[in-house]
């Protein structure tokens, strides 16, 4: 899965005393969670096109099985980032309702520094370890 490009989006950094998720973090937070969007769909694009084109080009089946082996790993990382896009499209949705940077589990702010790193993070670090671990 392709790492969201925000190398031309600074880190937001809040003005003394600012509200958390103001509008110009929300507006921050928005920016990020599209460019990150519209990376995923522009790589989608892209490895639509490179199957098409590798497709029709070999000949020899042991290169056609390797060449399908590798199709079937980017599909599978495409299919995966899909469901990022709507991880995506729902956070964008939760920051439309007003609940963003908000845990869903306790309530806590969330800290900018975990959302700078995983915009679409649903859950303060605590909740999330708590989970984790509930998970094993």
């Amino acid at each position: 899965m392709s790492d969201p490009d925000f190398e031309n989006i600074p880190a937001y950094k809040p003005a003394k005393n600012e509200e958390f998720m103001s509008s110009k973090q929300l507006k921050h937070f928005q920016n990020k969670l599209n460019t990150w969007k519209d990376q995923l769909i522009s790589d989608a694009e892209s490895t639509i096109n490179h199957i098409q084109e590798e497709a029709t080009q070999v000949a020899d089946i042991n290169d056609r099985a390797t060449l399908e082996e590798e199709f079937a790993l980017e599909l599978r990382t495409r299919d995966r980032e899909r469901k990022l896009i709507s991880k995506i499209d729902k956070t964008l949705h939760i920051i439309d309702l007003g609940d963003y940077g908000y845990c869903k589990t306790c309530g806590a702010q969330i800290s900018l520094i975990r959302l700078e790193a995983r915009p679409t993070a649903d859950e303060c670090i605590d909740c999330k370890t708590i989970a984790e671990k509930k998970e094993v």
